[in-house]
This record gives structure tokens, C-alpha cells and sequence, in this order.
């Protein structure tokens, strides 16, 4: 028989773990991953989780940070939902088995990030709530849902308007369509696109591509937001550095001690990350070197053992009190364009995560709001699926099962793409090297729609959906005239973009 399910998830990070264990017990629900359930953005997350829950915050002062980071052009319904349910979702989760971070009386240890007016980011591990929150959902979740690993999807099958299920590649090589009354992608971002990036190196875009080629519509597919502090060793990005780590007091410097961030915002070093990044990237641009000096933080090692072994790792000694850093590719604000109930524009196809885009982050997303967008947004589609009534598809044609077969077709290497979306498609943009780089994804054939994914072995796919994204990417930042946010384009208007930075100066 061929697989038939009721709920079928793509992706096992946060998101779409969320809506599996709100459904779980109301329907027959299986999560398929191309790697495993370690292989996710969500197992990196250093940084916590943003929620209004001490007596000082409330909705809506997270509401009015949400917008001023995001350059005031959220989407207001979708962050008054996120901000407004925060505490309820985050708070079941705790009542689930998960713990954040508490002082010596008992009280939630209140985190700050960049661009937040107050303490509200929580945290488990110090800087490890990410892996910590997946190790509580798999437990929660194990014994009544079915997680398959190593499960590559080619491409969504839709038929008359519907999606009805997917087309996978096995670890055999086999291909099977797998059908279901209701399809979530949950596939996570795209900064693997980027050759320096903080994401796993898995993320490369695939539920873009995939969205794509069944005709969904996409929405701010240029936003792509640069983590301003990436560990930055002999020119390359060794990992993450957690913005929580300046709001522990890590200010950035240059060689000779001199504050970057000084006379840039008055948040300083607290900055939206859009404007961290860019005046980083400025004197990297100059030669420079630029360091997070957290010589001003005491028990480093004990607040943020992840950091501090990374570091050890790279051999970089903390007693220095310096750590080298650089921009990289962190999250993409773009997506599948959804509404408010994480439908897309194709009937029984759902995305949620970082994959979709109602316009929750706007131009820049603010700091620790990704892991709550996706327990609220993944927990209120669970509760959604969970209500809904499905006929049986009663699908019984057999099963495809057929070996990959290869076709010829010339690709770039992995590398390449990465270089040419990180030089022309990077942190500052100008009219001509985005054009240079729509240019060289065409030669490859992208806007042409003549290829079948169901010829190409795993390696090719992974390519074409690379080239795919970034050839997305590219066209969505040539349509954006105004230099906005993560979006920052100089050269002919340069004065636009130079008026956007200005703007969140006070």
C-alpha cells in the first residue's frame, strides 16, 4: 500500500515539532527530515526565547520593539498574535518538562538582546536552549508520532489545486510518493546559501524550492538577516556567537580597543542587527579587525559554556578577553507567503517557521523571536489541524519505487553558489552585482522551467534547489527599489538607503 497519512510534517525543528504535539493525539501524524532530528537550526539556537512575562514587560511594549526592528513594515495582526501569546505557549511548554534558567530565589533569569527596550529573553543552559527545547519535544512526542530520518523531498504533489503529499528519495535511493490529507512544511531558513553563515549546513532552501515549483506564492524573499557576530578565525566563520553575549555587557571593538558601535545607534552595541552587521562589515570592508570584548563579564565560562567551547575548540584563548568576529547569513524573514493561520495559496499546504512569511518579522526580525514564532505559530496550526475533519484519500495505486537514474546536466559546486550569493547578494547590495548575480544563476538554465527533479540524483537536487533560491532571492532584491532593513542597497540610490539607516536613529 502506498504511505497515507493524516498529517504529514517536513522538517523536525521547533516549528514543526510544535505542530506535531498538538495534534499528536487527535490524528495519524509522521515527520519526515533529510538528515536527523540533530540536523536543524533549532539544535543551534543559542540565544532564548522573547516573551513578555515579568511584571515590568507586557504585549505590548514586545509589540512596539517587534515593529521598530522590523522597520515598521510587519505585518501588525501577525505580531500582536505572536506577542499577545507568548507567555501562553511558552508557558505550557514549561508545564511539558521544559526549564528555563532561574535565580538563586526561583526567578526566571531575564535575558537582554539587541534592539528589545527590556529584559524578557529566556533562556536554558545558559546557551543552549535550543537543543534543550528539541530534547523535550522529541521526549514528549516519541511514543505517538513517526519521525523518519534520512527522507529527501523532490517535489509536492498537487493535483487540481490540492496538495495531496510529497515524493521522497529513501536512503536506498528509492522513490516513493507518501500522500496525506494535510502537508506542513517546517523546513527551516537558507543561510547555508551563504559561505559564512551560523545555520546548520543542511539549510540550504529545499522548502523554498519546493514551494516554488508547485506554484506558491512568495513574499519579502530578499530580507535575509546577517547574525552581526559570527566566530571569525584565519577568514573563516567557525559558529555562532549569541547576541546575548553583549547583553551580558561584550561590547565591539576594533584592534586598538576603539568602540565601534559608539556613535552608530543609540542602542549601541544593543543595535538592531541590520545596523550591527553593516558597521561591522564597514570596517572588515577597511581591513580592520573587529572583536567582541567581554573582558567586562563575569563567569563567562559558566554563562555560555556552549560559546566557550567553540572557542576552545578553535583554539582561542577567552583569557584574552577578545574574540574575533565577523557577519554571517542567520535568518530569513522572507518566505512561503501564508496567512494568518499558516495556510498557503495552495489548498492543504501549510507553512510554518522560518520557511513561511506572514510578515511576523517585517525588514529585520528582532532577536529571539524566532524559536517563539515557532512554538506559538506551530502550536496554534497543531490546535487548527486538530479540529479539522479529513475524508480518507483512499489512495491505492502502488507505490513508485524506482532507482535514481542521473541526468546529464552542468551545476555549479556548492561553493561557487555560496560565493556569489555572499559577494553580490550580501550584507550591502548594489543594482549591478545583483544583476551580475540573476545574470550567472540564468546560465544555468533556472528561469527556464525544463528540468525534472525526478531525474536528478540527491547531489543535483540539492544544487538546482540552491540555484533555484538564490536565483529567488536575487530577482526579490532587484524589485525592492527602497533600501529597507536587512535590505540595504547603495549606488545610484544611495541616498534612500542612507535615509532608511537614519530613520531608527534617536
Amino acid at each position: 500500500m502506498v504511505p497515507n497519512v493524516d498529517i504529514l510534517i517536513v522538517g523536525s525543528g521547533i516549528a514543526g515539532l510544535a505542530v506535531a504535539e498538538k495534534v499528536m493525539d487527535h490524528k495519524n501524524v509522521v515527520i519526515l527530515t533529510k538528515c536527523s532530528t540533530s540536523k536543524n537550526n533549532s539544535m543551534l539556537a543559542q540565544g532564548g526565547i522573547a516573551v513578555a512575562l515579568s511584571k515590568e514587560d507586557s504585549w505590548q511594549s514586545h509589540f512596539q520593539d517587534t515593529l521598530t526592528a522590523g522597520c515598521f513594515i510587519n505585518n501588525k495582526a501577525a505580531v500582536e498574535l505572536l506577542v499577545k501569546n507568548g507567555p501562553k505557549y511558552v508557558t505550557e511548554w514549561t508545564k511539558k518538562g521544559f526549564t528555563f534558567d532561574k535565580d538563586d530565589q526561583g526567578n526566571y533569569l531575564m535575558g537582554k538582546e539587541g534592539a528589545h527596550q527590556r529584559r524578557r529573553i529566556l533562556h536554558a543552559g545558559g546557551d543552549q536552549t535550543g537543543s534543550h527545547l528539541i530534547s523535550v519535544m522529541l521526549k514528549k512526542i516519541k511514543t505517538k508520532v513517526t519521525i523518519i530520518e534520512h527522507q529527501t523531498v523532490i517535489d509536492l504533489i498537487v493535483k487540481n489545486g490540492t496538495c495531496i503529499g510529497v515524493q521522497i528519495i529513501n536512503e536506498k535511493g528509492e522513490r516513493i510518493n507518501f500522500y496525506a490529507n494535510s502537508i506542513v512544511l517546517a523546513t527551516g531558513g537558507m543561510g547555508g546559501l551563504y559561505e559564512a553563515t551560523s545555520n546548520d549546513d543542511t539549510i540550504i532552501g529545499d522548502g523554498l524550492a519546493l514551494a516554488y515549483r508547485a506554484g506558491c506564492k512568495m513574499k519579502d524573499l530578499d530580507f535575509i538577516q546577517f547574525h552581526p557576530t559570527l566566530l571569525f578565525i584565519n577568514g573563516e566563520s567557525k559558529g555562532l556567537i549569541s547576541e546575548a553575549v553583549r547583553g551580558e555587557g561584550a561590547v565591539l571593538v576594533t584592534a586598538t580597543g576603539k568602540k565601534i558601535m559608539e556613535d552608530v545607534h543609540h542602542q549601541k552595541d544593543l543595535s538592531p542587527r541590520d545596523i550591527v552587521a553593516r558597521a561591522i562589515f564597514f570596517h572588515l570592508q577597511k581591513g580592520e579587525k573587529v572583536y567582541l570584548d567581554i573582558s567586562a563579564i563575569d563567569d563567562f565560562y559558566k554563562k555560555f559554556p556552549s560559546i566557550t567551547k567553540l572557542c576552545q575548540i578553535n583554539n582561542l584563548d577567552l583569557k584574552s578577553g577578545k574574540i574575533p568576529v565577523a557577519p554571517g547569513a542567520h535568518f530569513h524573514m522572507g518566505g512561503i507567503a501564508t496567512n494568518l493561520k499558516s495556510e498557503t495559496h495552495i489548498k492543504n499546504l501549510y507553512a510554518v517557521g522560518e520557511v513561511s512569511c506572514l510578515g511576523v518579522h517585517g525588514a529585520n526580525r528582532l532577536a529571539s523571536n524566532s524559536l517563539l514564532e515557532g512554538i506559538v505559530y506551530g502550536g496554534m496550526l497543531g490546535e487548527q489541524l486538530a479540529r479539522k475533519k479529513f475524508i480518507s484519500l483512499n489512495i491505492k495505486e502502488p507505490a513508485p519505487k524506482l532507482e535514481q537514474s542521473k541526468t546529464e546536466l552542468t551545476l555549479p559546486t556548492k561553493k561557487e553558489i555560496q560565493n556569489v550569493m555572499m559577494e553580490k547578494v550580501g550584507i550591502i547590495r548594489t543594482e549591478q552585482l545583483l544583476n551580475e548575480a540573476k545574470d550567472w544563476f540564468e546560465s544555468y538554465g533556472v528561469n527556464q522551467q525544463h528540468i525534472s527533479t525526478t531525474t536528478l540524483s540527491n547531489e543535483q537536487l540539492t544544487l538546482w534547489n540552491m540555484l533555484t533560491v538564490g536565483w529567488l532571492i536575487t530577482k526579490a532584491a532587484l524589485n525592492r527599489i527602497e533600501s529597507i532593513g536587512a535590505h540595504y542597497l547603495i549606488g545610484k540610490i544611495e541616498n534612500e538607503g542612507m535615509r532608511a539607516n537614519e530613520s531608527v536613529k534617536s
